[in-house]
């Protein structure tokens, strides 16, 4: 997969260990990585660095990864950005609740680094054909 720009990915989960993996794997296939480690911080980093996509964990001290996300969607400047939700296995978030934040995808921990990856590239290639 080519792209003409690297791709900007906000990282948002208040554990240090997923942090590091999603930023590893994210890193090595050439995707610019920024990380926070609660909602208020990730929302904040969000309006300043306007990422292509967002990973957030759901359950988040300060503020929800939904909460964020719905915030974001909130701003004109960050409405667009989608976002893969994280959640613990067994919570579900529902249609309503996805189209309210921009949540493109969910997926449920654990999860393996190359799930994902490759849940990115989809994403990242459906918002350059949509852009097409």
């Amino acid at each position: 997969m080519t792209h003409n720009a690297i791709k900007t990915i906000l990282v948002v989960d208040d554990e240090s260990h997923i942090l590091n993996v999603v930023s590893l794997k994210l890193n090595n296939a050439g995707y610019e990585v920024h990380t926070a480690g609660d909602g208020e911080e990730g929302y904040d980093l969000a309006r300043q660095i306007k990422p292509d996509l967002i990973i957030t964990d759901y359950q988040m001290p300060f503020m929800t990864g939904l909460e964020m996300c719905r915030k974001l969607k909130e701003q004109i400047e960050t409405a667009d950005i989608p976002a893969i939700m994280l959640t613990a296995r067994g919570y579900s978030i529902n249609e309503v609740e996805m189209e309210s934040a921009n949540i493109a995808d969910v997926l449920s921990k654990p999860f393996s680094p190359r799930e994902i990856l490759t849940r990115v590239e989809q994403l990242i290639e459906e918002t350059v054909d949509q852009t097409l």
